[in-house]
């Protein structure tokens, strides 16, 4: 580590207190306070992905692995230009990276984008706490323990605010790629996602308030639905678009897509107590049986009773084997498919990622079928 790490705390809105070591811009002086909803991630490898991921705005993530930043950082490993979460919580940080790829240390690539955390924390008592009380809101940094409980108890968490605003792409982009085109609606997209798809399509990302009419007279193969932060609930708007879409051209959501894609169809979502966060989650597939590990960050889920509200028949195609809770579905009268965990696996394996050749053969197969449902 630096020299320079001063005593720091991370103060739950409970009142739990933890103790450690400030990094980052907490430690340079930039900044002496960070709030968030504090989640924990479970996945060994990966911190550069997990840090860069939209999905965790709004959030502060707590690593479990305990060592943290020792394979440095490279910008091949980056999932959007920068850090979206507010901060990170780890037990030991590196503090000289060994690797061939790295191209500076975590420290530094967290200070650069003014993002900072706290080191030499007790994450197994913490992680252990939150699986009890659940996800909520945290501060943490230099200042003393009595601001640092005001400003957690000030975090209002992700329950409903609409945080897809926060990273959302200003204009259109197109990454090119293959013959098929696909417009992927951008809630908080990943970089390997994108690449996922141009391994087959040309994909156009649009902002996420992007009329449906609009994406629809460009007449593309299929439409992606991506990954995204905060609460489904409040997102009404994006429902709305996400209604319109189906039936008119072939839809994959992933994520938060998947969320969208169940509210249009009438059914509601729920906060989990302390979400899905990690690369090492089974989930079933029900036409087979296959057990699937899978790489997660979520922390609301599809209500698999309300599903039956649909006014089109919607299938279960996956569920966690860890609580049941639905991670696909399918409804084939509209082209449609989602899955709540992320195929494109970045960090994590790889066992999901035929679900990119399964958007590509529905939409070869609706253009045989001239587009028709």
């Amino acid at each position: 580590m630096r020299a320079r790490h001063p005593e720091a705390l991370v103060v739950l809105a409970d009142g739990t207190t933890f103790r450690g070591e400030a990094f980052g811009a907490l430690a340079s002086g930039e900044a002496t306070v960070a709030t968030g909803e504090l989640v924990f991630n479970t996945a060994m490898s990966g911190y550069q992905e997990i840090v860069t991921d939209p999905s965790y705005a709004g959030q502060v993530i707590a690593f479990t692995y305990p060592h943290i930043g020792n394979y440095g950082v490279s910008p091949a490993d980056e999932e959007s230009g920068r850090p979206y979460c507010r901060g990170i919580v780890v037990r030991d940080l590196a503090s000289r990276p060994s690797s061939w790829r790295a191209e500076g240390d975590l420290e530094s690539f967290l200070e650069a984008h003014g993002l900072g955390g706290v080191c030499g924390v007790d994450t197994r008592r913490l992680t252990r706490h939150v699986r009890e009380v659940g996800a909520m809101p945290c501060a943490l940094g230099t200042a003393p323990e009595g601001e640092l409980l005001l400003a957690a108890k000030a975090e209002p968490g992700t329950e409903g605010v609409d945080l897809v605003g926060e990273v959302t792409t200003a204009a259109p982009y197109e990454v090119p790629g293959g013959p098929l085109r696909v417009v992927a609606y951008d809630f908080g997209v990943k970089a390997t996602m994108l690449r996922s798809l141009s391994s087959f399509a040309t994909v156009e990302v649009v902002p996420a308030t992007t009329p449906a009419d609009e994406v629809l007279a460009s007449r593309p193969d299929g439409v992606l639905l991506s990954n995204g932060p905060g609460d489904p609930a409040a997102l009404s708007h994006l429902v709305a678009t996400v209604r319109e879409l189906l039936g008119e051209v072939p839809v994959f959501g992933i994520c938060l897509g998947h969320q969208l894609v169940a509210a249009a169809l009438g059914a509601s979502t729920y906060k989990l107590h302390f979400g899905h966060h990690g690369a090492n989650h089974p989930v079933r597939r029900l036409s087979t049986g296959t057990v699937e590990v899978t790489s997660q960050n979520h922390g609301y889920a599809v209500d698999p009773g309300s599903l039956e509200r649909a006014p089109e028949a919607v299938e279960v195609t996956h569920v966690n084997l860890n609580d049941g809770v639905v991670e696909g579905i399918e409804c084939r009268g509209l082209r449609a498919f989602a899955v709540q965990y992320h195929p494109e696996a970045g960090p994590g394996p790889h066992d999901a990622r035929y679900l990119f050749g399964r958007f590509r053969d529905l939409m070869e197969r609706s253009e045989t079928a001239g587009r028709r449902p």
